[in-house]
């Protein structure tokens, strides 16, 4: 089970659109500059360690940052706060990078080392701990007198430990504050549901009422948003030219368009989400990773069927409603029949969508079996506790 460190209480993200001036978004983008030469000077500091065989830490970058401050004046105009931070999400970064390569992760699961942030391509992001902002008269002050606009869609439930402030591709900014949240559980239903990804349904369920059918948001505007993309490779400028205004236009109307696509994608599974952990106390679902799908004939419409956000949408719902969540392992679950557990001898080709036991002789739709195995697994069906496999894959608590 997830655990927040708060007994009953847990973090939650609060976003919400900023209006910024002309002024602001000055102040903003300067910031944004410093922070993002300081990412950069730790990359190279980092990779210059490495080659000369020293250490490059936390500890020693926070140095350098002081003496970086003393000698750059415009790096010393701008707050500390982002700055520090910077140095932080970029320690944490890199020390998960070297976890991995410790570890034996295989190359195409590590995450990568961090790089250089590109003027064009990097998109401004700002984190600012506690002391670097306050709110005040419903506005947003940040370190070194910017001050913004917010949007307020809610009410925060409780006072905010951190802020981050970003832009998205239409160049619109938000903020987005953590929050401490207590639990709002539901009342207890005595009900168990086993959930199994798919791309022909994104979610097969034990429960024919909650299953959900892949929602094609992506599908619906593929063709407006491939034209986008011819404009833009028309008008594509050379490199050091600028870019023309159809270009601009174009692009503008694509991230536009796909901006669309991707809440759809969230409302959808918070949606679908919250309807699942109001009706069930125990959710089984399937812990798949769909990485591999993108090199896959199914590539694109597995991408448009979003598993990864569904899938973290239900973990937090569940934590949220205090629901007991339990990620099941993929594997062998479509050879195992979910009503008396017995094994095929030979993996099913995807092509057959009907499971029949040779054991037990029961027959059922493939994800339908699926689905009831993620149950058996997870110990929520009383029926199967006792006959799971000894050596079957784990099972671990997500919420």
């Amino acid at each position: 089970m997830a655990q927040t460190g708060i007994p009953g209480a847990t973090y939650a993200r609060y976003t919400f659109r900023l209006r910024v001036s002309s002024t602001a978004a000055a102040a903003l983008s300067a910031e944004w500059d410093r922070v993002r030469w300081i990412w950069n000077q730790c990359v190279a500091q980092s990779r210059a360690a490495h080659k000369a065989g020293e250490t490059c830490g936390p500890a020693q970058l926070d140095k350098m940052l002081t003496r970086w401050r003393g000698e750059h004046g415009w790096l010393g105009d701008g707050g500390s706060v982002p700055q520090q931070q910077a140095i932080r999400d970029f320690s944490k970064s890199r020390a998960k990078a070297l976890k991995d390569i410790k570890s034996g992760v295989a190359v195409r699961q590590r995450a990568g080392m961090p790089h250089f942030k590109k003027k064009a391509e990097a998109r401004p992001s700002l984190n600012y701990t506690r002391r670097g902002f306050r709110l005040k008269e419903q506005r947003l002050h940040l370190a070194g007198g910017i001050s913004l606009t917010v949007v307020w869609s809610r009410d925060l439930p409780a006072e905010p430990s951190s802020a981050r402030i970003f832009r998205d591709a239409l160049g619109h900014w938000y903020v987005s504050f953590v929050v401490r949240v207590g639990m709002q559980p539901f009342p207890a239903t005595g009900e168990a549901i086993g959930i199994d990804w798919g791309v022909k349904e994104t979610a097969t369920t034990s429960s024919d009422a909650h299953d959900l059918p892949h929602p094609g948001h992506g599908r619906k505007v593929a063709g407006r948003l491939a034209g986008y993309q011819r404009m833009m490779a028309r008008r594509k400028p050379k490199s050091g030219q600028a870019s023309s205004k159809g270009y601009r236009r174009a692009k503008k109307q694509a991230a536009k368009t796909y901006k669309k696509v991707v809440r759809q994608r969230q409302d959808t599974a918070r949606k679908w989400s919250k309807r699942v952990v109001r009706d069930f106390d125990q959710l089984a679902v399937e812990d798949f990773r769909p990485k591999f799908l993108a090199k896959a004939t199914m590539a694109r419409k597995a991408a448009d069927a979003a598993i990864s956000t569904i899938k973290h949408e239900l973990i937090n719902m569940a934590r949220k409603h205090g629901r007991d969540l339990r990620l099941v392992h993929p594997a062998h679950t479509t050879m195992d029949c979910g009503n008396c557990g017995a094994r095929t001898k030979h993996a099913l080709p995807l092509s057959e969508r009907t499971y029949t036991c040779t054991a037990c002789g029961a027959v059922s739709p493939r994800d339908k079996n699926s689905a009831r195995v993620m149950l058996a697994r997870a110990g929520f069906d009383p029926a199967g506790a006792d006959r799971g496999r000894p050596d079957g894959p784990p099972v671990r608590r997500a919420a």
